[in-house]
């Protein structure tokens, strides 16, 4: 994901404000804030500024995620696009097992994790397909990236921020 991350940060940070590459690489799916956080990092952004950026912006597209994506996938069956929907609902219903066996927690939990494949879009996916609770949804995704933005500080500013640097 490293490489990815200075990929982008190369080629945006020509043209937009440090800031503006953090939040836009927090919003991507996949990347969210794990690297924005390393982005931060990259371009010298101080902990709290990255923190709150990369926090906005993995957030944002969670309640449009949660309310919208069924009624998306049912739109996109009509069209050619049915496979692409039948493989993101793949992904998400692959995630059933570890969220749905402790609800919330279970989501809140996978979404803190740190790792590629986990974060608020696919757990924000998965909460949508699972039908969960919009407000219960929308609260464990928050407390689950608010725990996965703590953990990547820590480890980017605190712990790998020694290597990097």
């Amino acid at each position: 994901m490293e490489g990815i991350v200075q990929a982008l940060v190369g080629f945006f940070s020509e043209t937009i404000p440090a800031e503006l590459t953090v939040f836009l690489l927090s919003l991507m799916p996949i990347i969210e804030l794990r690297g924005g956080i390393l982005a931060a990092k990259l371009l010298h952004l101080d902990m709290l500024r990255a923190f709150s950026i990369c926090l906005v912006g993995t957030l944002l597209p969670t309640p449009f995620i949660l309310l919208f994506i069924n009624k998306i996938f049912d739109w996109m069956r009509n069209t050619r696009f049915v496979k692409l929907v039948d493989r993101l609902e793949a992904k998400g219903r692959s995630k059933f097992d570890k969220i749905n066996r402790y609800k919330t927690v279970g989501l809140m939990i996978f979404v803190a994790i740190p790792l590629p494949g986990t974060g608020a879009w696919t757990g924000s996916l998965a909460a949508a397909l699972m039908k969960m609770d919009f407000k219960s949804a929308m609260l464990s995704v928050a407390l689950g990236t608010l725990i996965a933005d703590i953990i990547m500080c820590v480890l980017s500013y605190g712990v790998l921020g020694l290597v990097i640097s």
